[in-house]
């Protein structure tokens, strides 16, 4: 498949799963909101039953857009393989196994075959039992990973294997529930330290999601007077939803009902799209200028699917 899954109308997906009868279908949660926000009939007017499993890969797969594959694209048949990985990890660390792994909504669950995780604590100890929140980290790996990079090895060591002695370092925050499924609350530079409460983006960014009319969101911190850090929420609505007092109460709402009331969002942005990169990634540190009021120093959106969306965002803020 080549092309974008929005043109020429939004069952572009749809439309090759019936007409080639896929079975496996694997794609990423942010293109997995885009279609859910534009609602259901795009992917009902197709024959899906073909399918067989679906997977998800690139980001952390929220229980909103999860359930929406689950039951809507999936009919409630098809196991959803949400794998994690790196690049550097040279293939899949985590991961159900499809059929045999009971599946929770927004979890990567387990380690795969022979992969060791560990959760740490800052100072590099490793934490025990379940119900434990900490820095993920790979105590044994395969044989697919990167060792070094061509050209500077003393800054791959440096990023992945410094912090932790005898670990290679994720960059990714985790918990580990009372089941030991793993997981994953988003990149450690990501963590909010809110009135001494450190908040994950992606849980919060996930509780704002179940509420009712919320495609997607992401959120950044900025500085706070009397928190140090302020939550700030940029939301994405489903098509034909307009923002009110309404959805903004639903959204705090959840996030309270959720996480708690530490969470909820200090400010909320409703914004008809997110800054992303071509190949579908949020640029956090463009929203980050824009929640500090930094404006005038974007730096380069070069790399930015539509550049115009920083526009509206800058005007929207104000």
């Amino acid at each position: 498949f080549e092309g974008v899954p929005n043109y020429p109308d939004f069952s572009r997906f749809w439309d090759v799963v019936d007409k080639h009868k896929i079975s496996l279908f694997y794609t990423a949660p942010t293109a997995l909101r885009a279609l859910m926000k534009e609602g259901n009939q795009w992917v009902e007017k197709n024959d899906l039953s073909s399918l067989r499993l679906l997977g998800s890969v690139g980001e952390t797969i929220k229980e909103p857009e999860w359930l929406w594959y689950y039951n809507i694209v999936g009919k409630g048949n098809c196991p959803i393989v949400d794998t994690w990985w790196q690049t550097e990890t040279g293939g899949i660390l985590l991961t159900p196994l499809p059929g045999a792994t009971p599946i929770k909504p927004g979890t990567a669950t387990f380690p795969f075959f022979g992969i060791e995780p560990v959760l740490l604590t800052e100072d590099g100890q490793e934490i025990e039992g379940n119900n434990v929140s900490g820095l993920l980290a790979i105590k044994s790996s395969w044989p697919g990973q990167m060792r070094t990079i061509y050209g500077d090895h003393d800054r791959f060591f440096e990023t992945y294997f410094s912090q932790c002695s005898g670990y290679y370092f994720t960059g990714d925050g985790a918990r580990r529930d009372g089941d030991g499924y793993y997981w994953i609350t988003g990149r450690v530079d990501d963590v909010l330290n809110v009135s001494g409460h450190r908040i994950g983006t992606a849980e919060v960014e996930g509780a704002i999601g179940k509420a009712d009319g919320v495609a997607e969101a992401a959120v950044v911190g900025y500085p706070h007077d009397i928190k140090g850090q302020g939550i700030y929420a940029f939301v994405t609505l489903m098509t034909g939803v307009d923002a009110d007092d309404s959805i903004e109460q639903g959204i705090r709402e959840s996030v309270k009902k959720d996480i708690g009331p530490h969470a909820k969002p200090d400010r909320l942005q409703f914004t008809p799209a997110l800054p992303k990169t071509r190949s579908g990634k949020i640029m956090r540190r463009i929203l980050r200028k824009i929640a500090e009021g930094d404006t005038d120093n974007m730096g380069d959106i070069s790399t930015l699917a539509d550049p115009s969306v920083v526009e509206n965002l800058v005007a929207g803020s104000k």
